[in-house]
């Protein structure tokens, strides 16, 4: 270079950068950018250096412990005269003692922190910058055609995660807060405490220019099994030691914890806990995210796409394979250069530690077509998860001689009502046509299948004569007590003598069983050909509250011995007991700085007092990132509470305000309103 350039001051332009590149909301305070697309950059020059725009003028940016152009984790440009899409580009606009400099990354650069750096003889330092995905660039592998899809999958720092059973779809609302303070170092800092980065760095820096691999390292790092991951598992009812995964209702708080306690993972998360912090790191790097629910999630121990499930006469699991209530996972939007044409789009992935692929606790990203397709040896863990929503289930009952009998009838209970939440409103989307196909292309002829299906049961003799059903009323409140019923019908030709028990028992959303909370006697009947009958079994607050745990679930199961034959018929239903309303008013002018106060008012349903209830309110840009709580102390029976808590909005923009209700005897009443935030 004929002359040093000498720089007096340089100025990032951060907040007109960052509103480009559509992070504006991590703040002003560090220049925050996407692949692909050119920010400028001022340069404040000492008096009398000039800035010669030719050839000469050279850049490095480069990011990692250990930059190399070979890895693509350092680049080599000089000033041109037009920005160029697909390479690393410059240029230069100067005036008097300025130089607007406008630079421009390849759009499948790594993602990372980087130095910018004026390569003359010795290198100046322009500045650091982070760089993330950007699914607004054509050319980035995330690309994203719809503005409205952006805006929910990248942007949206809140949405709704579904939890229940088919009948009895639950909602909670959850803050993902990915541009909340501090959080997008955290999800670097995840990067960077992986195994990959700490066994080679290089090569883990130079990989991160692939969503895939992102993808699969998040998948891993979310939970903490074999590795310093965010958050540990617990499915038992007991979280002394740490936090009730139900507790969470947002991801900064786990993030941060994490973060802040030296990287040591954070107790206790479930799958929907796993999910939203995976669905936040994925949005703050830029990846398209959403959170994705299956119904009736079949867990395959042996891949043989089979689900054999043995029972004892108290309807206890005794096999490994397992259907949980409901399982979430993730979906992140990509190519997939790695394989055929079409299997880009949405690809799954789980970080919930239940499977091991290439020996790591992590699963996917798999295509969420090949899944459909049944494409089961394409990348990645294509046949746990094909598994998880479309394993054929056997049932057997295994009596304690050791006779098996199989049991009456069929099941397609695995992988139904597939949700997420819908783009830009507050309603569940179902997507399990993504996940398999309808029996038949067209109603009729779907129809006509499921009809064959069974009449070809009912031929080979497995459909029935005796029907047992289970009948639930719509009013089950927690607190009240209540009746179900098990209907018999007899449909042969012949009276028949049978034997009926009755019982429910308290089971957790993963399938597992807890204490017995009513039981009816075993009883005994005959039934005239075409003859039904009821049984009702009577249950009681007093004796299922001491059972259920904080899902609020209640399995029910009639058993239905045919005297004669000894052939086994069941029937099972779960419930879900509704929980109380908050009523929430917002009070004051929704503007920018203005205090605002949440009105909130919940009864006691139950017919004892609760103690230690709080109130907890918390939002993106409402609650200054962390949860605000407020304590109400006792609520007497059938009581109400009320509490005013209030909060000041720090950003304009369409908001919600997630409202929690927890106690000692009831937890998970959770509410949420929207709000429109003004200047």
């Amino acid at each position: 270079m004929d002359k040093v350039v000498e720089i007096e001051r340089i100025d990032l332009v951060c907040e007109v950068n960052n509103t480009d590149h559509h992070t504006l909301q991590n703040g002003v305070d560090s220049l925050i950018v996407r692949r692909g697309q050119p920010f400028t950059i001022t340069l404040h020059l000492q008096p009398g250096t000039h800035f010669q725009n030719g050839d000469n003028i050279n850049f490095i940016a480069q990011t990692g412990p250990i930059p190399s152009v070979e890895a693509q984790t350092k680049a080599k440009f000089s000033l041109s005269r037009f920005i160029s899409r697909s390479s690393w580009s410059a240029t230069a606009e100067t005036s008097d003692s300025t130089v607007s400099l406008t630079v421009c990354s390849h759009p499948n650069a790594p993602i990372g922190v980087y130095k910018l750096i004026l390569d003359q003889g010795e290198g100046v330092g322009l500045g650091e910058f982070v760089l993330l995905f950007n699914p607004w660039c054509k050319q980035d592998s995330v690309y994203l055609a719809s503005e409205a899809e952006r805006e929910e999958y990248v942007l949206s720092q809140d949405g709704l995660i579904y939890r229940g059973i088919p009948k009895r779809i639950t909602v909670l609302p959850w803050t993902f807060g990915q541009f909340e303070p501090g959080i997008l170092d955290i999800c670097l800092q995840i990067l960077d405490e992986s195994p990959n980065y700490i066994s080679d760095a290089a090569l883990d820096c130079s990989e991160r220019r692939n969503p895939v691999y992102v993808t699969r390292v998040l998948s891993a790092m979310i939970n903490s099994l074999g590795d310093k991951g965010v958050l540990v598992g617990n499915w038992s009812d007991d979280h002394e030691d740490g936090v009730k995964p139900t507790v969470w209702k947002d991801s900064c708080s786990i993030l941060q914890q994490w973060s802040n306690d030296g990287c040591r993972a954070v107790r206790y998360g479930q799958c929907w806990v796993f999910a939203a912090v995976a669905c936040t790191v994925s949005r703050a790097l830029g990846i398209p995210c959403r959170v994705v629910t299956n119904y009736g999630s079949a867990r395959d121990s042996n891949g043989d796409l089979v689900m054999e499930r043995f029972y004892n006469e108290f309807d206890e699991n005794i096999a490994n394979d397992s259907i949980w209530n409901f399982h979430v996972w993730v979906e992140n939007w990509m190519t997939r250069p790695d394989l055929a044409l079409g299997y880009e789009g949405w690809q799954a992935s789980d970080p919930t530690p239940q499977h091991r692929s290439e020996g790591v606790f992590c699963c996917g990203p798999a295509p969420v077509r090949a899944i459909k397709e049944g494409e089961l040896t394409f990348k990645y863990d294509i046949p746990f998860v094909y598994a998880e929503v479309n394993a054929d289930v056997v049932e057997y009952i295994k009596l304690r001689d050791g006779r098996v009998f199989k049991m009456g009838g069929s099941t397609t209970e695995v992988g139904k009502s597939i949700s997420t939440k819908a783009v830009g409103r507050d309603e569940r989307e179902d997507i399990t046509h993504n996940y398999k196909y309808p029996e038949g292309s067209e109603e009729e002829r779907r129809v006509y299948e499921k009809a064959n299906h069974h009449n070809k049961l009912a031929q080979a003799g497995e459909e029935p004569g005796f029907h047992i059903k289970i009948k639930v009323t719509p009013d089950m409140q927690i607190g009240s007590d209540f009746d179900v019923y098990a209907e018999l019908k007899n449909n042969t030709m012949v009276t028949k003598s049978c034997r009926v028990m009755f019982y429910a028992q308290a089971v957790s959303y993963n399938g597992k069983l807890g204490e017995t909370c009513g039981l009816g006697e075993f009883t005994e009947m005959n039934l005239a050909p075409t003859e039904g009958s009821k049984v009702t079994l009577r249950l009681e607050y007093a004796e299922y509250s001491k059972a259920i745990n904080q899902d609020r679930m209640i399995k029910l199961v009639a058993l239905l011995i045919d005297a004669e034959t000894r052939d086994f018929y069941r029937a099972k239903k779960t419930i879900i007991l509704d929980g109380p309303e908050i009523i929430v008013n917002i009070l004051g002018v929704p503007k920018v700085g203005q205090n605002l106060v949440a009105d909130l008012a919940l009864q006691n349903p139950l017919p004892e007092p609760l103690e230690n209830c709080v109130f907890t309110i918390h939002g993106a840009n409402l609650t200054d990132g962390k949860p605000i709580t407020h304590e109400v102390g006792t609520v007497g029976p059938k009581e109400f509470v009320t509490a005013k808590v209030q909060f000041t909005p720090k950003l304009p923009g369409q908001r919600k305000i997630l409202i929690d209700f927890a106690s000692d005897k009831l937890h998970n009443v959770e509410t949420y309103e929207n709000l429109v935030i003004y200047e």
